[in-house]
């Protein structure tokens, strides 16, 4: 059984015998069977629908092929609160009234020739879909039968007036002389469970739940009307299998349960009609806004929501000369800045949601968020991008939706910023702090210019939070693990030093001094804190993590995904990318250089789409090796896929080498790296599916179990954060090279300027200790910890009894200095000699010795 088959079957709970059509032979006939001829439908005034509650639902594949929601210039002014998704021939999730509550699991359509042949859309047809226009989410799924009997034509729109989604639909018989019945089939979920209620009284399709209420009509009427639960013998899709017409019409379904709806439409051979399906608080509200949308007509609605996405593009920059000249890549780059557009609750102005989608929605069952949740490193991503390409509104109302709904604000926890949120700033459920999260706003706020006193009074809540608790980060950016990562302490130091200027601006001259000199010592500290010189790779690298800062020592990582123990030295993740692309570190510092070597002999898998890489060493959040959805129970062990998001990073890192090879001279090189920033970005174009969608993973070993190599898995597609990447490496790439300034758009210029043209320093001391003892160095200013032996810097013991550590200082300074030792119990032991100092060059690197 293919993966979209067994879908379904879960999905309603049906045996998977009852998922078998009989196709039609050559001459549209049904192929030699003996069936019964379909029984006289009850009347539908007389019966209410047996077998509630019905099954467990489940939602669907992660895996969008579209989406789309109407535009407002002001979303708090919206007057329609919908949004819709597509899968392979359906339109799945519907989320009303806010961009986290999906009300709807799937509707689709169902073609019967009354005796002997029963087809589903989602399952037995070639599917197509398309984008009808360019610069406006609109969809069009050409789905034909498998047996060329029939084909369903969709166009949809949401209505910019009222919050309802129509799809224009054009039914052709292609084959056969019986003529076939279509049926539309619709599976509510309205309140996020399994608790509605329906009927099917007044000719249309009415559903309740306990947040919202639906009505579903044809602009050509139905001529048979079904309201059951799902899975059960009032089932309309159940009825439609077994008989191949609806033998019992129920008129509603009165206890709550997982109901499905299903109408017939009257049609022949080539017949057009429009479904509306309208929202509402009430019944009553959803019939009146599903009435007016019918009335309007699709192609009066549909004009005006294209019109809204044209609209906002008038107002945009010019696409940037890395897509402008290639239309798919021009495509790519416009659906990109849609899809992030259209992830913004109206509701909640500033709210983007991650994804409108739940990974490997097929196997989860229940109210979890999924991806439909606001992260607020995922919407700072979202937010540069949008800022980047023109919509510098959208870029403030997302940092002020942090600010105001997300940060705490009172109490011990002022500052923080919480794992995620539900978009009125409710909890998800999730309670891991991520230390890069709360960073997040400052960077952003000094990105966009925004360092007005209201933002000062809470920008330096999160810097003094991360003043307070320091490094040592709760979890990091992929959410597993805690400890001392280099990519959460990028973050730490760009947030200080972003919060730092953002101070100056409102004369905090206290705080200012407090974040840089803080910034400072973290910046010359994190090799120390996350290098390993030790372990089974050779080469000396950043580790993903470690628990206490002594990247040398034999820690073990158990994989959060639970299935394998690594130690912390071999677990490898190109995350520290972020010190190059947060203007921390230059990307041609030779640790950065090697550990990008390392990375790629481990996590990089060149896929038919181009380069992609993992997220770390033995990954588990992904599929098995069969297609079972994470989290599922199969043979073996999940494997977490490749991520595109990483390949636009590394592109990232690709501009800031080609603009030190520029200014190096070396013209050859500087082309190399900018070439394989396009080979990124055109990587990134090719994993999207047909509906330009970019996912969160893509398959990256051989076609198997219904996965294409270099494609979409199930987890999620789009993600946001892929497709705020693709927009910033299109313009950066495109933006001109100019001296001293970052090569990517979303480097804050502050902290780039901060830490460029540093000396590299190596201290080196040797000294012969006892097991527990580490040697470090102190001194004065703020990189070497103003002499508090708190914020001292560690040395590696990787070359003993030489111990030594590289640090960033100030070139054309002098380094007053002094080693000394520190055991377990605490205890400071001081090198004898008197303080040491030393001239730095202005440029270049040197090395400073000592011994004990």
């Amino acid at each position: 059984m293919q993966r979209s088959n067994l879908l379904r079957a879960v999905s309603t709970g049906l045996a998977l015998s009852a998922m078998i059509a009989l196709p039609f032979a050559a001459d549209g006939a049904a192929e030699a069977t003996t069936l019964a001829a379909p029984t006289t439908p009850v009347s539908p005034a007389t019966l209410t629908a047996p077998g509630g509650p019905g099954v467990t639902s489940t939602w669907t594949s992660g895996d969008k092929e579209g989406l789309g929601t109407s535009f407002a210039a002001d979303p708090s002014t919206s007057k329609s609160h919908v949004w819709y998704t597509l899968g392979p021939g359906t339109m799945t999730e519907v989320f009303y009234p806010t961009a986290d509550s999906p009300q709807v699991r799937d509707l689709q359509y169902i073609v019967a020739d009354g005796s002997g042949y029963t087809s589903v859309e989602g399952t037995d047809t070639t599917q197509q879909v398309q984008l009808v226009d360019g610069q406006a989410l609109e969809y069009r799924q050409v789905d034909t039968a498998k047996n060329g009997s029939y084909r369903i034509t969709k166009t949809y729109a949401t209505d910019p007036d009222r919050s309802s989604v129509l799809i224009s639909t054009r039914f052709e018989q292609l084959t056969g002389a019986i003529a076939l019945h279509l049926y539309v089939l619709y599976n509510p979920s309205l309140g996020n469970a399994d608790a509605d209620t329906g009927a099917t009284a007044g000719g249309t399709l009415a559903a309740s739940g306990s947040t919202a209420a639906t009505d579903l009509r044809s602009s050509i009427g139905f001529s048979r009307l079904s309201t059951g639960y799902s899975g059960t013998a009032s089932d309309g899709f159940s009825d439609l299998m077994a008989n191949h017409t609806l033998t019992t019409l129920y008129d509603a379904a009165s206890a709550p349960g997982n109901i499905v709806q299903t109408g017939e439409i009257p049609v022949g051979r080539d017949t057009s009609f429009t479904l509306s399906l309208g929202f509402g608080g009430t019944t009553t509200d959803a019939i009146s806004v599903a009435a007016a949308s019918d009335s309007a007509g699709f192609a009066d609605r549909a004009a005006a929501y294209v019109a809204g996405w044209h609209g906002w593009f008038a107002t945009l920059n010019a696409p940037p000369a890395s897509v402008a000249g290639t239309p798919a890549l021009l495509t790519q780059y416009d659906v990109a800045l849609m899809t992030l557009r259209a992830h913004e609750d109206k509701t909640h102005p500033g709210a983007f949601v991650a994804s409108l989608s739940t990974p490997w929605g097929q196997a989860r069952t229940g109210a979890a968020p999924g991806y439909h949740a606001i992260w607020a490193r995922d919407l700072y991503n979202t937010a540069t991008a949008l800022d980047a390409a023109g919509d510098h509104a959208a870029a403030v109302r997302a940092l002020k939706y942090i600010l105001n709904t997300q940060e705490v604000t009172t109490g011990t926890d002022a500052g923080l910023i919480p794992h995620n949120s539900m978009v009125n700033g409710a909890s998800t459920g999730l309670t891991g702090i991520q230390f890069d999260e709360i960073a997040d706003p400052a960077i952003l706020a000094d990105q966009l210019g925004v360092r007005d006193a209201a933002t000062w009074a809470k920008i330096k809540l999160s810097a003094d939070y991360l003043v307070a608790h320091g490094v040592n980060t709760p979890q990091e950016r992929w959410e597993e693990q805690g400890g001392y990562s280099p990519a959460t302490i990028a973050a730490e130091i760009a947030g200080l030093v972003s919060a730092s200027s953002i101070a100056l601006a409102n004369g905090d001259t206290g705080r200012f001094g407090t974040y840089l000199a803080t910034a400072d010592n973290w910046q010359a500290s994190v090799e120390s804190w996350t290098v390993t010189h030790s372990g089974d790779i050779a080469t000396a690298h950043y580790e993903r993590i470690n628990r206490t800062g002594a990247p040398d020592e034999n820690q073990t990582i158990t994989d959060g995904n639970g299935w394998l123990n690594l130690d912390a030295r071999d677990e490898i993740d190109p995350s520290f990318l972020e010190l190059t692309r947060l203007g921390i570190k230059p990307a041609d510092d030779p640790v950065i250089v090697a550990s990008v070597g390392v990375v790629d002999s481990i996590l990089k898998v060149n896929t038919p789409s181009g380069p992609m890489w993992h997220r770390y060493s033995e990954d588990g959040y992904g599929e098995f090796a069969d297609g079972t959805p994470f989290g599922g129970s199969s043979t073996g062990h999940s494997t977490g896929r490749a991520w595109p998001v990483l390949t636009g990073e590394r592109g990232e890192y690709e501009l800031e080498s080609a603009q030190l090879a520029r200014a190096a001279g070396d013209a050859s090189s500087a082309a190399t790296h900018t070439a394989a920033a396009k080979a990124d970005l055109a990587a990134m174009a090719a994993s999207a599916n047909a509906g330009y969608m970019i996912p969160e993973q893509v398959w990256d070993t051989a076609d198997a179990a219904g996965f294409t190599e270099g494609e979409a898995t199930d987890s999620a597609a789009p993600l946001a954060w892929a497709d705020a990447q693709f927009v910033r490496l299109a313009i950066s790439i495109s933006t001109p090279a100019v001296a001293g300034q970052p090569a990517n758009v979303e480097t804050p210029k502050s902290v780039a300027a901060r830490y460029a043209n540093l000396v590299t320093v190596t201290f080196v001391e040797t000294a012969s200790t006892t097991p527990g003892d580490y040697v470090y160095v102190v001194g004065d200013g703020p990189a070497l910890g103003n002499w508090d032996t708190a914020k001292a810097i560690r040395l590696s013991p990787a070359g003993y009894p030489a111990w030594s550590v590289r640090v960033g200082l100030t070139g054309g300074t002098s380094a007053k200095f002094k080693f000394f030792t520190r055991g377990a119990d605490g205890v400071v032991h001081w090198q004898l000699a008197p303080d040491t100092v030393k001239a730095v060059p202005s440029s270049g690197s040197v090395t400073f010795t000592g011994t004990f």
